[in-house]
């Protein structure tokens, strides 16, 4: 049971409208208010980044025996474990399960839309403590939404926390390639695939990589003129050979931009940076390269890795969020 509440805004965006898969440009946002609210403030508020294939609804769903996200962080508040802060859960998701939270000519502009929509209109409507009071976190493709939101826009946040966030794509995206390309291969094509895992969602574990690869595509290699899911593949469809595409997701890989690893680390007050010790995906590998780049870059990172691997691992925000809270807390 909240002692705090759940509150929906919505909110019309404009670098939404219009966007090529036709995705809907009128959205809500869910907001955790703490115990208190009316009465107190202003507030941090910490903006929360789902993984691929949730969505904003996700962070505050049923399990028996778990909280969710809201919950946990309601019932640390109370304890006195954490300072109050506004939780911002914005709908970012797309026609093809997942947006990686950044600007696409095939998708739309969701970092902008992050940016220069949703975080200023959290403020103008809620008791926020404003641009400094800003913070945000996500796991997996949402720690990489964050943390590329950090690096591009410095100032626009005032911390990070990066759950097994998506980098060092030679080593923790390129084995799922294969698989992808399978998936492909049996569905006729990838816009067979397209069509059909748009109606239908992926099935079984090979289908489910060619969209987590149709989608990062889509957002990383962009090509809005041609065929669904109008992107260039990151390999022959035919060979599974790497391709130009494969160059242009390794240009979006955190790690393989160093003026931006240089503007967060200059611009953020906190970074937290986790993953679990035998990550499926070999995120913690990265989450490791992404704390030694940082650091070299001049940023003071918390790390810690902990037992287990990439999934059910909401409860990492019980360590994160008090942190951030804490860090921007006036």
């Amino acid at each position: 049971m909240l002692h705090g509440r759940i509150a929906t805004l919505r909110h019309e965006s404009r670098c939404l409208k219009d966007n090529h898969l036709g995705d809907p440009h009128v959205r809500e946002i869910l907001v955790y208010l703490p115990p208190g609210y009316d009465e107190g403030g202003p507030y941090p508020t910490i903006t929360l980044l789902p993984g691929f294939a949730a969505n904003h609804r996700s962070m505050l769903g049923y399990k028996p025996f778990e909280p969710n996200t809201a919950e946990r962080f309601d019932a640390q508040i109370v304890a006195g474990e954490s300072a109050p802060a506004i939780l911002v859960m914005p709908d970012c998701t797309n026609r093809w399960a997942g947006s990686q939270f950044v600007d696409s000519a095939a998708t739309g502009r969701y970092q902008t839309y992050l940016a220069e929509e949703i975080l200023p209109f959290v403020d103008q409507e809620l008791n926020t403590l404003g641009p400094e009071g800003r913070a945000i976190a996500g796991r997996s493709s949402g720690g990489f939404g964050a943390l590329r939101l950090a690096m591009d826009r410095p100032g626009t946040v005032a911390a990070v926390a990066s759950h097994a966030g998506d980098a060092a794509f030679e080593v923790s995206m390129r084995p799922m390639l294969h698989q992808a390309a399978i998936a492909y291969d049996r569905a006729g094509g990838v816009e067979a695939f397209a069509k059909t895992v748009s109606e239908e969602g992926p099935k079984g574990p090979f289908a489910f990589d060619g969209l987590i690869v149709m989608a990062c595509s889509a957002a990383y290699a962009p090509e809005p003129d041609a065929p669904a899911p109008h992107c260039a593949l990151p390999f022959d469809p035919s060979t599974a050979v790497l391709g130009e595409g494969w160059k242009r997701w390794l240009a979006a890989d955190p790690l393989e931009r160093p003026e931006g690893l240089k503007a967060a680390a200059g611009s953020l007050r906190t970074i937290f940076i986790d993953a679990g010790d035998r990550d499926e995906h070999g995120l913690h590998f990265a989450a490791r390269m992404l704390t030694k780049a940082l650091e070299e870059a001049g940023a003071s990172v918390t790390y810690e890795e902990f037992p287990g691997g990439h999934r059910s691992t909401s409860y990492r925000y019980g360590t994160s969020l008090p942190l951030l809270a804490g860090a921007l807390a006036p």
